[in-house]
């Protein structure tokens, strides 16, 4: 991960009162009312110069970083706005929600969540799987949606571990799809990569899997200048239409594709590769199997009793100083990788 030294930076105002020698003709004045004091006027949060100046000694988040304040909207909770902001720094970039109150003088920081409902319905609302690839049982209770960039190495790591151990623990339970989310700001052939797979997808699906395994393997030896001749070699030895292939990759005819899930991920706040959501909910970073399983477990056994009880269930690129991950995400022991 990329991080640029934090600099901090203050400034001192220092007020001084002087008082003046009483002389016998002052204190021979007559004394006069004093006039009254206009009120201070009180700070607000609604104030873009205002937050944006909280924000920064909040986070510790000095130029160059920039700071992107959106216009206050309608908010989950009464009296409250709700406005976003991002930071960014380079490849680096973190998004936030704040409910500001109507009066300005309040800021909320967190999630709001609504008993009615499953914690993760946002996300769920958002995750759309139909086009992606899958491997499992379609239909299944647990569905495992997955972020991921060819050119990381964490991502490399999990995608083997998923590989292992994901469809031998749990042959009937669990369906993973893959999302493409390059970090091409730090990793110069993902998107490329991303994008040629898509290609090879639009051929076959079963093809596409074995890219996926290839490309996290010969990891080490791609580049960007032999990212293409690979591909092709690969397209080779799977019986594909290299033509075909040589033509989608050439026009850039699946960059809109990547570009939709890149957009999907933003729009999850997704800051890291790998990233997961097991039935909507959040695991941030490179996971032990024994963290997934636990998980994968609780949301096995927790469907089956949301079922019988009728409910409804339906890399890393932070920026320094910011402090604890979204609500409701599980953050495994470790650091936190790009």
């Amino acid at each position: 991960m990329f991080r640029t030294p934090l600099l901090i930076t203050a400034a001192f105002l220092v007020c001084l009162v002087t008082s003046a020698p009483v002389t016998a003709q002052s204190a021979a004045q007559p004394k006069t009312a004093a006039a009254p004091k206009a009120a201070a006027k009180k700070r607000s949060a609604l104030d873009k110069v205002t937050m944006e100046a909280y924000l920064r000694h909040l986070f510790v988040w000095p130029p160059p970083i920039q700071l992107t304040i959106e216009d206050p909207k309608p908010g989950p909770m009464a009296g409250y706005y709700a406005v976003k902001i991002r930071g960014t720094n380079g490849a680096q970039m973190q998004d936030e929600t704040f409910y500001v109150s109507f009066d300005g003088q309040k800021i909320v920081r967190g999630v709001v969540y609504d008993v009615e409902q499953n914690p993760f319905k946002s996300e769920l609302d958002k995750i759309r799987t139909e086009g992606r690839p899958g491997m499992g049982t379609p239909g299944a209770s647990v569905v495992l949606t997955e972020f991921s960039d060819f050119e990381c190495p964490y991502c490399r790591e999990e995608a083997k571990l998923l590989r292992d151990n994901l469809l031998k623990t749990y042959p009937k339970d669990v369906r993973l799809y893959f999302f493409d989310f390059p970090l091409e700001q730090i990793h110069p052939w993902a998107k490329p990569a991303a994008m040629a797979g898509r290609c090879i997808f639009k051929q076959s699906a079963t093809a596409w899997w074995d890219f996926h395994d290839w490309i996290f393997d010969k990891q080490a030896e791609i580049t960007a200048g032999n990212l293409r001749a690979k591909v092709l070699e690969f397209a080779k030895t799977k019986g594909l239409d290299v033509d075909q292939l040589s033509k989608c990759i050439d026009s850039r005819e699946t960059e809109a594709e990547v570009n939709q899930t890149l957009q999907l991920g933003q729009s999850l706040a997704v800051n890291q590769t790998p990233t997961l959501f097991i039935n909507g909910r959040r695991v941030a970073g490179a996971s032990s199997w024994n963290d997934l399983k636990l998980v994968i477990d609780y949301e096995i056994e927790y469907q089956k009793t949301a079922k019988n009880a009728g409910e409804n269930c339906g890399c890393d690129v932070r920026l320094p100083g910011f402090a604890p991950n979204q609500p409701g995400s599980v953050k495994p022991a470790g650091a936190l990788h790009n």
